[in-house]
């Protein structure tokens, strides 16, 4: 009996051995997510090919419409990459500079901020600027816009310090971005993004969030309380709707374009998009942690790489893209349900894949939204 125990414990080592990486990776995946829950959909590339794509779990618990890879989901704070990218490639055409004032696109701007308040602060959250949350007349506003953030914050004549000077990540930097893009080209930010990014990249099924808007595979999002799901989706968050921090739905699949436009400069010169995932102000620097344009940026445990990642959260979905662009080297996981911490995922694949990274700086204590009131939660932000 001994030795027949000792046999099925070499057979069990034995299948767990010989299972490749990306056997490890489903392995991982199917352990964590049940697939009668909403769950995740999953890419990654490495060398610059795609190596593993997946969906798993369910789009909608009420139709038992499963997750696929062109499943689309609300990407929370990585709609910030978008909106940062746009923003350069206003400046590449000379439209306008980075160091232009806030007043200079919002005449009526309290003269305070207005006048000290740069777009690169705004871009790398430095700004100070007030968060919007408490200044929005949520008894009347039911799906807050940015022009209800705007509304909301360009009356008050103080920032939470002198811009430059500190890091506070904000959600109300990125939907003043999203207006100063909508009044240089003349477009509303949806129709900006999809003529400027979604459109020449063929990422068809991706869209920003509008209200009454069609978003074909529509994932709807879950909150996780005690194993219990509750729908918490565009209808149930007053600022869910809010666009240039958060607003943009894609899949997996229409996202790997995305990055692969990144590495190959198909829409904007390489250098502007080395500066976007370059440090460019200070979050953290006992853990040597900055924030570039749209992302954060933290050097690699090995040398020479650098990782590039932001984490989003928006009602019932969570997101996370991970990359070391010299590797070609991408995770995106886009999920709709909360309660699982998808940055650990993270750190076990890139174990499992022998990339580094898995001592990058998590990110969950930084974001600007921890201490605000919960009667606005759940808002777009870092976790």
């Amino acid at each position: 009996m001994k030795n027949l125990f000792l046999l099925v414990f070499v057979f069990a080592s034995s299948i767990s051995f010989s299972q490749t990486p990306i056997q490890k990776i489903d392995a991982l995946l199917n352990k964590i997510y049940k697939p009668n829950e909403p769950a995740i959909a999953i890419a990654i590339q490495q060398n610059g090919k795609t190596i593993f794509e997946k969906g798993y779990g369910l789009s909608n618990l009420e139709t038992k419409t499963k997750n696929t890879t062109t499943t689309n989901f609300n990407i929370g704070s990585l709609t910030k990459q978008f909106t940062a990218f746009s923003i350069l490639q206003l400046a590449s055409k000379n439209k306008l500079s980075l160091s232009d004032k806030l007043i200079k696109f919002f005449p009526d701007f309290n003269t305070k901020p207005g006048n000290i308040i740069t777009v690169q602060e705004l871009l790398t959250h430095s700004s100070g600027i007030i968060d919007h949350y408490a200044f929005v007349d949520t008894n009347v506003v039911k799906h807050a816009t940015d022009i209800d953030v705007l509304n909301a914050v360009k009356n008050i004549d103080s920032t939470y310090f002198t811009p430059r000077t500190q890091y506070r990540y904000s959600n109300t930097a990125y939907c003043l971005l999203a207006m100063i893009i909508e009044k240089l080209s003349g477009m509303s930010y949806p129709e900006y993004i999809k003529k400027n990014i979604f459109t020449p990249l063929a990422m068809n099924n991706s869209k920003v969030f509008q209200v009454q808007a069609n978003i074909l595979s529509r994932a709807y999002g879950y909150d996780t309380v005690q194993n219990n799901f509750h729908r918490l989706d565009a209808d149930d968050a007053i600022f869910f709707s809010t666009e240039g921090d958060g607003g943009i739905y894609t899949s997996v699949t229409d996202y790997l374009k995305w990055f692969n436009s990144l590495q190959t400069g198909k829409l904007l010169n390489k250098e502007w998009i080395a500066k976007a995932r370059s440090p460019q102000f200070p979050v953290d620097k006992k853990n040597n942690l900055s924030y570039g344009y749209g992302w954060f940026v933290h050097p690699s445990d090995r040398p020479g790489q650098t990782n590039v990642y932001h984490t989003g959260s928006n009602g019932g979905f969570r997101a996370i893209s991970f990359s070391i662009p010299s590797k070609k080297y991408l995770i995106i996981i886009l999920s709709n349900r909360t309660g699982v911490d998808l940055e650990n995922i993270v750190q076990e694949i890139n174990k499992i894949l022998r990339m580094g990274g898995d001592s990058y700086t998590k990110i969950d204590a930084l974001e600007s939204f921890n201490n605000s009131s919960l009667i606005f939660a759940p808002c777009k932000e870092t976790i």
